[in-house]
This record gives C-alpha cells, sequence and structure tokens, in this order.
C-alpha cells in the first residue's frame, strides 16, 4: 500500500466533521483489531488491503446495527404511516465513507486508522460501488433513501438484489466493451440476509373461476430472499431499510417432471428461477420488452407487497401474529410510491390480493388502491415508455390481465360518460392500444390507478400535463403535481467535497448540511475577497487531485489552469454529446489556423455509458475518442485543447470528477431531459453551467439568474415551432461554414484515418434524421461557450459567479423535494425527533 498521508495532512481537523473525541478514536481502533483477528484473518498470519477493508467495514456496521433495532421498534411503538419507494433501480455507490458521514464517525475512523499506520482513502477505494441502476433514476432512489431516513420518515426502499449490476465499461482501441459487474464477488458488509421472511412469488398458470372466488393455480413458484441495508440518517440515528429481493428455486423446483431419474438435470434448472434476480437491465430511457425483464417487475411487486401487508397486520415489534384485517385504514398506514413504471404491477397485484386473497369488495378495493399508490414519471420519451404486449401476460400473469381488462372497462365506461361519443378520447385513453400488437400501456394504468402522478422538474411537469397525459388531466387535474428532484447534500458537497464544505462552514455554521436553503447566506460574502479566495483555492486543489488521478489512471498529462469542461451522463442521442464533439472539432480548427494565437486552455472530459444494444450510442464514444486521439497528439495543439473520455463513469468516478469541474454541460434538446440531476451536482460543487433551458435548468437559471448560467439555444416552444416547419440540417450545413467543416471531417475519415467511413452513420443521422436538432442550436452553443471563455479569463469574476450558483442551489436537496412529496402526496409530516442511541435508554 501506499504511504500513509503526512501527520499534518491527516490531522487537518474538518470542522465539518467534526473534532474526534480520544474515546472514539480507541473504541474505533479497538474494534478495527478485534475484526481484524477475529472475524477476517485467524487462519492467517498476514492481513491484506481487502481485510483491512472490512475490518473497517465491520467495525462501522457495528455502530449501525443498535441504532437500525433501535429505529424499527421506534416504528412499531409509534405505528406511523410507512411510506414505500418501490424501484426496479437503486444505484448506491459505495457505502462505507458516508456512513461515516452519516454516523457522524468520519474523523474517529481517520485518527484511529491513521494511528494504525494505515491509509482511510485506499481503504475506502477498496469497496465496489453497488451499481444496481443506470443512471438517474437509480440515483434519484439513492439520494431520496438517504432523505426519507435524514427527515425521520418511516420509509422502506424496495428493490431487486441483482447478482451483477451496471456493466464495467471499458474502451478497448476507441470502443465500449462490456464487462460483467460481478460486485458481490467478495461480498458485501453492508448487508443482511433475511431468510426467515423469504416469500412465494408465482408465474404462469390459469385462472379458475369458482362459487368461492377466483383462483390462480398451476402456477411455478420462485421464491424471494430478502436482504436488508441499513440506510442510515443524518445523525439522527435514524436508519431506515432498504430491502432487495433474490430470487432462489424452491426445492422441489421441476423435480416432479424429473421422476424418471434425471436429478441432476433437475437441480440445473433451478437457474432458471434464480436467473430473475441476476442482471441490471443496461437500459436507460429505452424499453425493452423481454419476458425476464417483466419477470423482474412482478417478482419485486408480489415480494414486497406481501411484505407490507404482512407488516401491515401485525404492526407490533417481533410479532408476526395478525392484528389488524380490515382494510379500511390501509391507505391510512401504507402509502407506495412507484419509481417510473417499472413497479406499475403494484396495481394490478394490490387488486388481486384484495379481492381474490383477502375477499375486499372490488369498488372498496379500487379505492384502497388508488388512495395507496402514487405515480412519479420520468420520461416524455416514447420509446421509453413501457408498453407489454398482451399475448406475454396472457402467458405469464393471466389474473392481472383479467384485472387489468377490468380496470380499463372500469375507467373506459368513466370516460364515455363524460365525453360521449368521442370515440377518438377513448383510444387514446385506454389502457389497452389495439394494433397489430394488442399492448397493455404501463404508464396509463399507473395514471389511473394512482392519486397522484407527478413529474420531475417544472417544465416536465407541465409536457406531462400539456401533452402526453393531456386527456387524463383535462379528466383528474387535481392529480397531476410537481416535485422536482433533488440531490442529497452528504453524499454530493460533504462526502465529496470536504474542503468546499469546510469553507462555507466557517462563513455559515453547519445547518446547511440539513437546510442546504441556509446557503442563501453566502449571498452576503460574494465581494468577500477572503471568501473569493478560498473558494477559488478550494476548487484549484480539486482539480490538481483530479489530474492526477487522470495521470495516474490515463497517462495523459493534464494543464490543471485549463477550463475543465465537463459532460458526464449517460450517452444518448438527445443528451447530446455530438453538440459538444462539434465544440471540440471546432476549437481545434481554430487553433490550427492560428497556433500563434491566444487561447484560453480547455481539458474537455467526457464520460458515461452506451447501452450495449445501442448502436448510436456506441458510435458517439467511438467519434469522442477518436477525435481525442488526434487533438492530443497533435503538437501544434499543445495543452490548450484536451479531449478525455472517462472511462466506467459511476458514482464513485462522479464524487472525483464532479468537484474538479469548472464547466457543467447541460445541452439536451428543450423539452427532452425531465429533470437531470447531474446539473444540480455541479452546481452545488461549484461549476457553472452551460445549459439548454430544459429540466431542471430552467428552475436553476430561475434560482441564480439566468446571467449567472450560460443558458443558450431553443426553447421548448422554438423547438415546436422547428418541429412544424420541418428542421432541415442541410441549411445550417450550407450556412455555417465550421459546422460544415467539421462534419466534412468526420465524413472525410479525418478522424478515422484507418477506416475513413467509421462515422459514415452519425454523419447521416446527423443530416438526415437527427430528432434532437443538433445542429439547430450549434451556433448558439458556439458563441455561448466563447462567453465561457472571456469570463475565465477574469478569475475574480469566474469565481463571484460560482458563488452565486453555490448560493442559490438551495433548492435542489433532496430533503426540500422528501419534504414535498411527504406533505403532498403521502400525507405525513416529517421529524425532527432524534431517536436516542443504543448506549443511551429509551424513553
Amino acid at each position: 500500500m501506499a504511504a500513509p498521508l503526512s501527520d499534518g495532512e491527516r490531522r487537518k481537523q474538518i470542522s465539518v466533521r467534526g473534532i474526534a473525541g480520544l474515546g472514539d478514536v480507541a473504541e474505533v481502533r479497538k474494534s478495527f483489531n478485534r475484526h481484524l483477528h477475529f472475524t477476517l484473518v485467524k487462519d492467517r498470519n498476514v492481513a491484506t488491503p481487502r481485510d483491512y477493508y472490512f475490518a473497517l467495514a465491520h467495525t462501522v456496521r457495528d455502530h449501525l446495527v443498535g441504532r437500525w433495532i433501535r429505529t424499527q421498534q421506534h416504528y412499531y411503538e409509534r405505528d406511523p404511516k410507512r411510506i414505500y419507494y418501490l424501484s426496479l433501480e437503486f444505484y448506491m455507490g459505495r457505502t462505507l465513507q458516508n456512513t461515516m458521514v452519516n454516523l457522524g464517525l468520519q474523523n474517529a475512523c481517520d485518527e484511529a486508522i491513521y494511528q494504525l499506520g494505515l491509509d482511510v482513502e485506499e481503504l475506502e477505494e477498496i469497496e465496489e460501488d453497488a451499481g444496481l441502476g443506470n443512471g438517474g433514476l437509480g440515483r434519484l432512489a439513492a439520494c431520496f433513501l438517504d432523505s426519507m431516513a435524514t427527515l425521520g420518515l418511516a420509509a422502506y426502499g424496495y428493490g431487486i438484489r441483482y447478482e451483477f449490476g451496471i456493466f464495467n465499461q471499458k474502451i478497448v482501441d476507441g470502443w465500449q466493451v462490456e464487462e460483467a459487474d460481478d460486485w458481490l464477488r467478495y461480498g458485501n458488509p453492508w448487508e443482511k440476509a433475511r431468510p426467515e421472511y423469504m416469500l412465494p412469488v408465482h408465474f404462469y398458470g390459469r385462472v379458475d373461476h369458482t362459487p368461492e372466488g377466483v383462483k390462480w393455480i398451476d402456477t411455478q413458484v420462485v421464491l424471494a430472499m430478502p436482504y436488508d441495508t441499513p440506510v442510515p440518517g443524518y445523525k439522527n440515528n435514524t436508519v431506515n431499510t432498504m430491502r432487495l429481493w433474490s430470487a432462489k428455486a424452491p426445492n422441489d423446483f421441476n423435480l416432479q417432471e424429473f421422476n424418471v431419474g434425471d436429478y441432476i438435470e433437475a437441480v440445473l434448472d433451478r437457474n432458471l428461477a434464480e436467473n430473475i434476480s441476476r442482471v441490471l437491465y443496461p437500459n436507460d430511457n429505452f424499453f425493452e420488452g423481454k419476458e425476464l425483464r417483466l419477470k423482474q417487475e412482478y417478482f419485486v411487486v408480489a415480494a414486497t407487497l406481501q411484505d407490507i401487508i404482512r407488516r401491515f397486520k401485525s404492526s407490533k415489534f417481533g410479532c408476526r401474529d395478525p392484528v389488524r384485517t380490515c382494510f379500511e385504514t390501509f391507505p391510512d398506514k401504507v402509502a407506495i410510491q412507484l419509481n417510473d413504471t417499472h413497479p406499475a404491477l403494484s396495481i394490478p397485484e394490490l387488486m388481486r390480493i384484495l379481492v381474490d386473497v383477502e375477499k375486499v369488495d372490488w369498488d372498496k378495493a379500487w379505492e384502497i388502491t388508488k388512495r395507496t399508490c402514487a405515480y412519479t414519471n420520468h420520461t416524455v420519451l416514447p420509446e421509453a415508455l413501457e408498453r407489454w404486449p398482451v399475448s406475454m401476460f396472457e402467458k405469464l400473469l393471466p389474473r392481472h390481465l383479467e384485472i387489468i381488462y377490468a380496470l380499463n372497462q372500469m375507467h373506459l365506461d368513466r370516460v364515455a360518460a363524460l365525453y360521449p361519443g368521442d370515440i377518438d378520447r377513448l383510444r387514446r385513453m385506454s389502457v389497452i392500444e389495439e394494433g397489430d400488437c394488442k399492448r397493455i400501456n404501463m404508464a396509463h394504468l399507473c395514471v389511473i390507478g394512482s392519486h397522484a402522478v407527478n413529474g420531475v422538474a417544472r417544465i416536465h411537469s407541465d409536457i406531462v400535463k400539456n401533452s402526453v397525459f393531456k386527456d387524463f388531466y383535462e379528466l383528474e387535474p387535481e392529480k397531476f403535481q410537481n416535485k422536482t428532484n433533488g440531490i442529497t447534500p452528504r453524499r454530493w458537497l460533504l462526502l465529496c467535497n470536504p474542503g468546499l464544505a469546510d469553507v462555507i462552514a466557517e462563513k455559515i455554521g453547519e445547518g446547511f448540511i440539513t437546510d442546504l436553503s441556509q446557503l442563501k447566506k453566502l449571498l452576503d460574502f460574494i465581494n468577500n475577497e477572503t471568501f473569493i479566495r478560498d473558494v477559488a483555492k478550494v476548487k484549484q486543489e480539486n482539480k490538481l487531485k483530479f489530474a492526477a488521478y487522470l495521470e495516474e489512471q490515463y497517462k495523459v498529462k493534464i494543464n490543471p489552469s485549463s477550463i475543465f469542461d465537463v459532460q458526464v451522463k449517460r450517452i444518448h442521442e438527445y443528451k447530446r454529446q455530438l453538440l459538444n464533439c462539434l465544440h471540440a472539432i471546432t476549437l481545434y480548427n481554430r487553433i490550427r489556423s492560428d497556433p500563434s494565437k491566444s487561447f484560453v486552455p480547455r481539458t474537455i472530459m467526457i464520460g458515461g455509458k452506451a447501452a450495449p444494444g445501442y448502436h448510436m450510442a456506441k458510435m458517439i464514444i467511438k467519434l469522442i475518442t477518436s477525435i481525442g486521439e488526434v487533438i492530443n497528439n497533435d503538437p501544434y495543439v499543445g495543452d490548450r485543447l484536451k479531449v478525455i473520455f472517462l472511462e466506467n463513469y459511476r458514482v464513485s468516478l462522479a464524487e472525483k470528477v464532479i468537484p474538479a469541474a469548472d464547466l457543467s454541460q447541460q445541452i439536451s434538446t428543450a423539452g427532452t431531459e425531465a429533470s437531470g440531476t447531474g446539473n444540480m451536482k455541479f452546481m452545488v460543487n461549484g461549476a457553472l453551467t452551460i445549459g439548454t433551458m430544459d429540466g431542471a435548468n430552467v428552475e436553476m437559471a430561475e434560482e441564480a439568474g439566468e446571467e449567472n448560467l450560460f443558458i443558450f439555444g431553443m426553447r421548448v416552444e422554438d423547438v415546436e415551432a422547428l418541429d412544424r416547419q420541418g428542421y432541415n440540417a442541410q441549411e445550417y450545413y450550407e450556412r455555417l461554414p465550421e459546422l460544415r467543416q467539421a462534419i466534412d471531417q468526420i465524413s472525410s475519415g479525418f478522424f478515422s484515418p484507418r477506416d475513413p467511413g467509421c462515422f459514415r452513420d452519425v454523419v447521416n443521422m446527423l443530416m438526415h434524421h437527427d430528432r434532437f436538432k443538433v445542429f439547430a442550436d450549434y451556433e448558439a452553443y458556439i458563441k455561448c461557450q466563447g462567453q465561457v471563455d472571456q469570463l475565465f479569463m477574469d478569475p475574480r469574476e469566474w469565481t463571484k459567479k460560482v458563488i452565486r450558483n453555490i448560493a442559490c442551489s438551495g433548492k435542489f436537496s433532496s430533503d426540500r423535494t422528501i419534504m414535498e412529496y411527504a406533505r403532498e402526496i403521502w400525507g405525513v409530516e416529517p421529524s425532527a425527533t432524534k431517536i436516542p442511541p443504543p448506549n443511551l435508554p429509551r424513553d
């Protein structure tokens, strides 16, 4: 292992972490040694760095467990309304440092590990990211869990424990290559298997209508095994639970069919059942209608609802016997939030349980279901909306298909009564889409089965009301809400940028950590020379640190005084990484045509994964790496321009790059990005935004003042107008010489000399069927980038804008978002009560 940091560096006490008490340090050391010797290396004489990581993780976990048990006891005694956040993705990243921060243990651990001659940062690097998500949607779920615990809500995250998370991305010869993410290979110290709560989930079979009621019979059973992960709030001793389900074959799985004696084959077939939780589908904003995916969606819903109902019925700590049998009060005690349409089957499944199993009257069951469920919409892109073939449902979930048909009939009867003779409206609003292949529109199912429907930024919620669900909004306007996304300030400021957090705390105290709106107080220091210097110094230190990381990882020398210009997010045409590429080429051509002129140096960094089956996204990665190859090796350019593709972008890499960024690229076509949350992370970490008026950028500009962001390009109404008149890429190509030069270079093989036709598909798409109108915003974008250069040459003015952005970022805390969900959708009030820690007696 590398030499530990010097005495001075390691002990530099950062005020927001709190000063470590000597007792705490001694206790951490003792616990660490105990775990190291007794739990991990009892049969060996030598400990590995991984042993040290596990010893530290177990030490920290010890502090969680007592609080975790106490929190659950507290909930059973108070019997509050419980919030269930259902998501097919939880993009958690690493847990060790986050837990230390939230428990207020970071300093004690830093000091103890230092005294033991180890480097805590090296140990943190050993932990695998829990990459159980694709991007924004899964990371939002992770931030929400943090905020729900910090706000003292009785909340549970429910999802799937994928054996393989989002693939690891390798770049080979400029192309993306996927590698399986075997994140559990060394074990996961943060989870606890709970086999005693294992539950059956049924598939296939047939429906029998009997005088005693409807029965779903002859099904195949898969068992759902829960694994619980503690989710600590920030310094309030609340520890909530994320419960992820893993698929297990029952012991008699397939054995009946093999009584001819092929026992081995029968046991091997167990894999078919267990495949359900094997791998995360790596698609972001794209619907893939595979049967295995539908199985995953039903698997998580069926297991979760059984768990929810068991907890509702018993609701006494340690008790499994039913206390409640009447479902009247179910919506007063249970809130189910559907994170996009992936858990939409909660609606027919809850109906099935209430009607078929619990014998609740149909209309009463429907009222209970609607009052319990709420739906968050995450996208307006048509290719992302889930539309399942009826034939697949018929085979896999026959009873649910019957229920959906019945619900749809009820819904259409109501619409027909209100709009007599409007057949077209009935067609538009049906949950069942007629056509060559009959499909179930899951978004429509969510809207009719929920009491609240929300978008994730104001502009997105308006689009939801005015176009995507226009007919539904006219029918029930009171259902529709906006809940602008947020990010947790614990991970995205305190943990990843302690230097900045410290500078802020010195000026305004530490209240901002749980009330980010307090950052407004920084407006008083915008002209304070010391503060300007301190903020600039933190950014420079972060840039130097990241430049050293890049040099080590990519063997590329970065100019740390250049603009760190960063675009990190999934690779997708609508996010317009191609616009960024065109800017890089334009800058390159300008330097080449006048090498003696002075240019503001830039390091353009682009990172993100492409869905493995998304050809254009993979071509975009190849183009970025090819442009980098040419520019970075051109002696005329030197260190004035570099283009770097950040390989394998993930949560732990985001924590390094975001604090180092000067410029954040948020350049989607207006009306396509529902919200974005990366934009918020950059803002709070002191990067300025260049962006379109899309998603949460609109509200960021409103908070900080449009003049404090670099806003360019078409607005939603301009895009609509261009659609009406017809977008013609050729016209821009002919009118703008720099654009034409860039496209001709890509087209002629200038960036791919060994394969001149390599980017033919990219050029063809840009010229003839670009849904996202890259050329239409090119001119405004290049001009706006010129303004970035101008401002960057005046470091004092740049930093003043940075301070204003940080000061105005308070709205974008997930604490604020969750408070709004709690009050306006779930009907619960956040609690500031601190649960007494395990070493103190309970009240």
